[in-house]
């Protein structure tokens, strides 16, 4: 998809990402990778390294729902915790060459939001990396629920897009690295399955747009429904919306 690609910025690695955060003061406590080489022709994923996964040791507490749901707990980050230069150190080390060439996608911006708390908590911070990573993200949640959403009109979750694609998850949700190898399936299941896309992209175009002129809106639901609309016909409207 050209809209996708120019999006890309012409990189042929994707860095696909996912972090974990403390619960409330949003810190980095781990880090989840997989670096993928692209088809430069087709942006599909030609090969993948083995996935990246890094305990990150936060300054503040982690946060009983975050425990629950990430299993990742103080007494982890104690004994297998690195610093946060370490942690971005060890990921760019991963990345190798392709780390100034590449895309750093995640599912959603809470991941940025993650990163820049992290930031403020720690005075020395490998600054060179960190403005690589924020100024060649692409967060491909954002992207993708501009085709896809559910019945009400909202993002799907990573979990939902997998079952939708019928991908088998890597492993259990909310692992930093299981999560990531997720979301570099959905991202080359998007460009595979163009049926698929082109028969939920015209359920998305068939609920009305507030932010386009009526008759506009009622057109596109109207040809994304199977209907034909005649040229009259939304010249008729336009008037209608007109006078």
């Amino acid at each position: 998809m050209k809209k996708l690609l120019k999006g890309l910025k012409g990189h042929k690695y994707i860095c696909f990402m996912d972090f974990e955060g403390t619960q409330f003061s949003h810190e980095m406590i781990a880090i989840g990778a997989v670096l993928a080489t692209l088809d430069p022709r087709t942006g599909r994923v030609k090969k993948s390294k083995a996935p990246f996964k890094i305990y990150v040791r936060a300054k503040n507490k982690i946060g009983k729902y975050v425990v629950d749901l990430t299993g990742i707990n103080e007494d982890m980050l104690r004994e297998q915790g690195v610093t946060f230069t370490t942690a971005l150190m060890e990921l760019k080390k991963y990345c190798g060459l392709a780390f100034k060439k590449c895309t750093f996608m995640t599912f959603g911006n809470h991941d940025m939001r993650i990163l820049s708390q992290t930031i403020t908590y720690n005075l020395s911070f490998p600054k060179e990396i960190c403005s690589q990573i924020q100024k060649n993200y692409f967060d491909y949640s954002a992207f993708i629920s501009e085709f896809i959403k559910d019945e009400h009109g909202n993002p799907l979750s990573l979990v939902h897009y997998c079952e939708l694609f019928g991908l088998q998850e890597a492993g259990i949700a909310h692992d930093p690295s299981v999560d990531a190898i997720n979301l570099m399936h959905i991202y080359d299941a998007f460009l595979t399955n163009k049926d698929l896309v082109l028969e939920q992209y015209k359920l998305v175009l068939q609920k009305p747009n507030s932010h386009l002129p009526s008759p506009v809106a009622k057109t596109i639901v109207d040809l994304a429904s199977g209907r034909d609309v005649s040229a009259k016909e939304f010249e008729n409207s336009l008037k209608e919306y007109l006078s």
